[in-house]
């Protein structure tokens, strides 16, 4: 099988093109809204699932709480107890078993002893080093998590069976490739619902798509199930059944391997929300000093507002009005028409990365400066505090700069919140293109996750203070 799957999810670097002014963003074509409702799906059956397994949690408290003694536990029993059963469900959910489709048994149990694990490792280790709780105690809050991790495996299967009674359970699957192994592939499905891939006779049905051969569809062909499915599954060979070549312990034990757009459903926009509130409202009162400041400078050099606010594109097109430092004297737009009018190169350079490295219209000392160490840019965080914005994301590029950027592209970066910081800014900052843009953010969109916001943050740091191809 052709391994060579990364440019699947990356929209090409394309030229310039003429002017976009009237740009309307329009629907992604079907798989946009699949993703949601796949979204939706995946969440109702994980809450459900999560539900079933706090109940066990309830009912052992509530059990103790009724005995006597010699049964009751001591004051630090509860709340080492409610700790550990918390870290265990967040260690599921984040291991994806809520609701855990399309995982093999091993997976899952692997995942589910590994959540265990962690839930009693930092039970003890509060109990032992912050709560001094005695060694009796710590046996018995372990006793008690084993006790609720058997009862969370009835109460798993009586979740899944009121799932699949109500009609909840599971995700609508197309199975294609070559006939007889999708149609042994639909077989196996049909005899294991654990898995939740529930194959369809109609694609307009399906959320998924499973690929069961052993070489990829033509890339016309594959481009066109992405365009339509929220998701596509390249399936591993199964015990009784080859299908493909690829082994399922390559890809962490899932039924296959994946291809699919990252998720925008409410709990992933809940955490990137929560985790722009909890940077952006502190950073906020600890620059102030800073902005201040530099306000005060900007009015020494250049006497007018310190600030400005341009427009700019925001998710689903919609125009936000962009906070900065002003770091260019008011008469900038006039500067840089004289200028590229008479100076061939600096006309060359704009065209390519739409900045300049030695731009007049630039504020001596202050502006300079504000802009290598990227402060004029704090004024956004009162835009990501109002949700006009996010600490990470693709830049909101002013009009001219998106007017050379593809329509397709231009659709596929308005349909996230714009960043204060981004990949583009962190690995190239103003030295790219506008293909490399479009590469860099293309593959950020593909990929962007909690864990890379954090990281691309971590990385914004050391960006700043090295200055690199910052002007």
């Amino acid at each position: 099988m052709n391994a060579n799957l990364s440019p699947l999810g990356t929209a090409p670097a394309g030229g310039a093109l003429g002017d976009l002014s009237g740009f309307e963003p329009v629907p992604q074509g079907p798989a946009a809204g699949r993703t949601e409702a796949l979204s939706r799906r995946k969440l109702v059956s994980g809450a459900t699932l999560l539900l079933f397994d706090a109940a066990p949690l309830v009912a052992v408290a509530q059990g103790l709480s009724w005995a006597g003694p010699p049964f009751a536990p001591d004051a630090a029993f509860a709340p080492l107890l409610l700790q550990a059963v918390l870290v265990q469900i967040a260690l599921k959910a984040l291991g994806g078993l809520y609701p855990g489709y399309g995982l093999h048994s091993d997976a899952a149990l692997r995942r589910s002893v590994q959540a265990w694990g962690g839930g009693a490792l930092v039970a003890v280790s509060s109990g032992w080093l912050l709560m001094e709780a005695s060694a009796g105690t710590l046996a018995e809050v372990l006793a008690a998590f084993l006790l609720v991790q058997f009862m969370q495996l009835c109460t798993g299967r009586l979740g899944r069976a009121l799932l699949e009674r109500l009609g909840l359970w599971g995700l609508p699957v197309r199975v294609t490739g070559c006939p007889e192994r999708a149609a042994a592939l639909e077989r196996f499905l049909g005899e294991n619902r654990r898995y939740g891939l529930l194959p369809v006779r109609r694609a307009d049905e399906a959320q998924v798509v499973l690929w069961a051969d052993d070489a990829l569809p033509p890339p016309e062909s594959l481009d066109q199930l992405r365009q339509r499915h929220a998701e596509v599954m390249l399936v591993s060979d199964l015990p009784k059944l080859q299908l493909s070549g690829l082994q399922p312990a390559d890809h962490g034990g899932s039924l296959g391997l994946r291809l699919c757009r990252p998720s925008d459903g409410p709990s992933v926009r809940l955490l990137k929300r929560a985790l722009d509130l909890a940077l952006a409202l502190p950073a906020a009162v600890v620059v102030l000093p800073v902005v201040l400041a530099a306000a005060l400078a900007i009015r020494f050099i250049d006497p007018g507002p310190a600030f400005y606010i341009q427009p700019r594109e925001g998710r689903d097109g919609r125009k936000i009005p962009m906070l900065k430092l002003r770091t260019m004297y008011r008469e900038s737009e006039r500067m840089l028409q004289d200028l590229l009018e008479r100076d061939p190169a600096a006309r060359a350079e704009w065209q390519t990365n739409f900045k300049l490295r030695k731009d007049p219209r630039i504020l001596p000392f202050v502006g300079r400066f504000l802009r290598v160490s990227s402060l004029d840019e704090l004024p956004q965080l009162l835009n990501i505090i109002r949700g006009e914005m996010s600490v990470v994301g693709p830049r909101p590029f002013p009009d001219y700069h998106l007017a050379a950027m593809r329509p397709d592209f231009r659709l596929r970066r308005a349909s996230v919140v714009p960043g204060l910081t981004g990949l583009w800014q962190i690995s190239e900052r103003s030295e790219a293109d506008v293909a490399l843009q479009e590469q860099i953010d293309g593959y950020y969109l593909d990929n962007r996750s909690f864990w890379f916001d954090l990281s691309i943050i971590f990385s914004t740091f050391r960006a700043v203070f090295r200055g690199r191809g910052a002007y």
